[in-house]
């Protein structure tokens, strides 16, 4: 094990990774950001991950949802990102559930974190209410266009957000990576007890002139 996690040991050291085992994330959502993040922390030595989503792959989901290639089409999502994680370490526990977030939220599965790989507000706003009734933290991530929002959310309010039935407009693959790995970076950072901007929204783009840009505003409290 020390050899596999080695380039992160050397990062943070043998008892920060050694606790990572003993982690439990949930990652609702497995089509262009969660199978990023799969990709990011399925290796990472997370000791569980639960994969909720209830799509199958459509041949329009391939080209920016990395895990899958042609021949998934027509197979479960959460299926398939299980055997990817699976596939690239011995050293993960993956669950996987076919069926909406209400009802897995009813299973009462105590993890360390939530992340949040959905693509409306409306998904959004049931994982916060959940993740403050059951007091666990959550990390918020959207993508769109040339454009991608992150924030670690803890005590803010989600109620800044304009919750409505917005369809998402069309994007690029590697922005929908580079969102993923930021949310992905702040969950690791958690998860092995470095410091954390929380409450704290990032909003990533690229302008008409081609800048890329980071900007950050402090989230309103409940």
């Amino acid at each position: 094990m020390e050899q596999f996690f080695l380039r992160q040991i050397q990062l943070w050291g043998k008892e920060k990774q050694a606790s990572l085992q003993n982690k439990s994330i949930a990652i609702i959502g497995c089509g262009g950001l969660g199978t990023s993040l799969a990709l990011a922390l399925g290796a990472s030595g997370i000791g569980k991950i639960y994969l909720v989503d209830f799509d199958e792959v459509s041949l329009h989901n391939i080209h920016r949802q990395i895990a899958f290639s042609l021949k998934d089409e027509g197979k479960k999502k959460v299926e398939v990102t299980k055997e990817v994680i699976e596939s690239r370490s011995p050293y993960v526990e993956v669950k996987s559930f076919d069926e909406t977030f209400e009802k897995f939220k009813k299973r009462e599965i105590s993890v360390n974190l939530l992340l949040d790989a959905t693509d409306n507000l409306f998904a959004r706003a049931k994982i916060d209410a959940y993740a403050k009734e059951m007091n666990i933290p959550w990390i918020y991530a959207s993508v769109e266009e040339f454009q991608g929002q992150v924030c670690f959310m803890e005590k803010a309010s989600f109620e800044a957000f304009e919750v409505s039935n917005h369809s998402p407009a069309g994007v690029i693959p590697p922005l929908v990576m580079l969102v993923a790995a930021f949310e992905a970076s702040l969950a690791l950072r958690y998860l092995v007890g470095l410091p954390v901007q929380k409450d704290k929204l990032y909003y990533l783009f690229f302008d008409g002139e081609g800048d890329f840009t980071v900007r950050s505003f402090l989230m309103p409290k409940e």
